[in-house]
């Protein structure tokens, strides 16, 4: 059974850093790109950031910069530091196949205020 588990989320101040984390199980993880992805109060879910199954990384307009996508094969885990954090990154970050095939985990909250 596929599944996917993000942690790491929490309340930070603008300016700051988190770091996020999803480990996924019952999936071939190291032939799978992976991405971020997130999804902000009374709008759709849009992709932040992904990592191929060679590392190679993209990143949407509004993260380039700020946000780091990595994976580590060993533990089936994908990472997301996120530094420079703004307000309007606030939302739900969750991880998916680059197809966002498999079932959606919980998802993490990321919430950006003073």
């Amino acid at each position: 059974q596929v599944q996917l588990v993000e942690s790491g989320g929490g309340l930070v101040q603008p300016g700051g850093s988190l770091r996020l984390s999803c480990a996924a199980s019952g999936m071939l993880f190291s032939t799978s790109g992976m991405g971020w992805y997130r999804q902000a109060p009374g709008k759709q879910r849009d992709w932040v950031a992904t990592v191929s199954s060679g590392g190679n990384t993209n990143y949407a307009d509004s993260v380039k910069g700020r946000f780091t996508i990595s994976r580590d094969n060993a533990k089936n885990t994908v990472y997301l530091q996120m530094n420079s954090l703004k307000p309007e990154d606030t939302a739900v970050y969750y991880c998916n196949t680059l197809s966002r095939l498999l079932p959606w985990g919980q998802g993490t909250l990321v919430t950006v205020s003073t």
